[in-house]
């Protein structure tokens, strides 16, 4: 799928968290590719990291970088990547709050230390971004010219904000969560300038989900779920980040994003209304 650049970002800082794969990594890209300095945040997979890095730099020579290790569900790792970016690039203007895991059991069978892991990166650790991002927008107020807004956040969420997810409560809990906290920092900090806006991805053909889309009977099923008849990919959502981030969506906050090939019509229902 082809990906274009518009510079929308150039001059802007952002920290995306959870970047060094998956849909993080293809919004580090997304970014960078419009201009924007990047910092890439990784819990334990350094290797991808600096290959995501490289990535950047072979595709874009100009591009600024910065590797930072950190556990985003623990505030000092979150403050200390936050502190290391300012350092770097002067500020920071898009916070894409991306972390997230799942620890998949029957809520009968589900241990508390797997809701709990669940809940300290998927809510807390978004929290934990948001307010951090939050107090450096406060900090440095309005860039005029660099952007119209004061600072932008985008969290990413899912699909199972609004499906449940048998199997899953403690992800489908914190997702839910997470759409209404957004849109409560959207309400209280639009006074100030900042937008916080939400994407909710559908089916992404990432490594957390190949035994499905590396699966061709479990792929059908799967895509009778989605209208559009594809899986989404990382760059999917990448894309809407971008745009997110830019003026381009400047009246835009409190909103949450379906990129989901239509999971979130009922497909079900095609057939039987």
């Amino acid at each position: 799928m082809p990906q274009r650049a518009n510079s929308r970002l150039v001059g802007q800082t952002a920290i995306v968290s959870g970047s060094s794969r998956g849909i993080g990594a293809a919004v580090a890209v997304a970014l960078a590719r419009e201009g924007a300095n990047v910092t890439i945040n990784y819990h334990s997979s350094e290797d991808d990291a600096r290959q995501l890095h490289d990535q950047i730099l072979d595709e874009k020579p100009e591009a600024g970088l910065l590797l930072v290790q950190a556990d985003t569900s623990k505030e000092s790792d979150v403050e200390r990547m936050f502190a290391e970016t300012v350092a770097k690039f002067g500020t920071v203007d898009i916070a894409v709050a991306n972390a997230g895991v799942q620890r998949d059991a029957a809520t009968h069978e589900m241990s508390l230390a797997q809701w709990q892991t669940v809940i300290d990166v998927n809510l807390t650790g978004q929290f934990l971004i948001c307010r951090a991002a939050l107090r450096e927008f406060l900090r440095r107020g309005p860039r005029e010219g660099v952007s119209c807004a004061t600072g932008k956040i985008i969290c990413m969420s899912s699909v199972h904000d609004v499906i449940p997810w048998a199997g899953h409560s403690n992800y489908a809990a914190a997702k839910g969560g997470l759409k209404m906290f957004m849109e409560t920092l959207a309400q209280e900090y639009g006074p100030k300038g900042i937008r916080v806006n939400s994407v909710s991805p559908g089916a992404i053909a990432t490594d957390i989900n190949k035994d499905v889309w590396s699966d061709d009977a479990k792929k059908r099923a799967l895509l009778e779920l989605v209208p559009y008849r594809r899986m989404g990919l990382p760059q999917d959502i990448g894309s809407v980040v971008a745009w997110l981030a830019s003026d381009e969506s400047d009246y835009i906050t409190g909103a949450t994003i379906y990129v989901d090939g239509g999971m979130t019509n009922y497909p079900a229902f095609a057939d039987n209304g």
